[in-house]
């Protein structure tokens, strides 16, 4: 198994170990660049977030369409009770038929 290892590095450690490495100034923009980079990231992530009125709005969609599929459901039950009957009705008829030839 590998175990993973979270390091947290701040600002200011990032700054030593790169001034250590390169250089002051370079040590400086290399910070200020990874800033930047990371704020960028976290504002295009920030974007991405549903807010509250995107959610209303997707509740707001969804009971719409829960109604119209209720009311396709109403349809349908219709329907079947009507295409049953008519189906009850054939069977009865072809059974009374049956009998009444089997007794004469």
């Amino acid at each position: 198994m590998v175990k993973e290892v979270k390091m947290t590095v701040t600002t200011l450690d990032l700054f030593q170990i790169l001034q250590a490495k390169l250089g002051q100034n370079e040590a400086k923009a290399l910070v200020e660049f990874v800033e930047s980079e990371v704020q960028l990231n976290l504002k295009q992530e920030m974007n991405s977030f549903a807010t509250g009125d995107d959610i209303r709005n997707l509740r707001g969609d969804m009971h719409a369409e829960i109604h119209n599929l209720d009311i396709k459901i109403e349809k349908m039950r219709a329907d079947l009770i009507k295409w049953m009957f008519v189906f009850w009705m054939g069977q009865i008829s072809v059974t009374v038929a049956v009998v009444m030839l089997v007794l004469k």
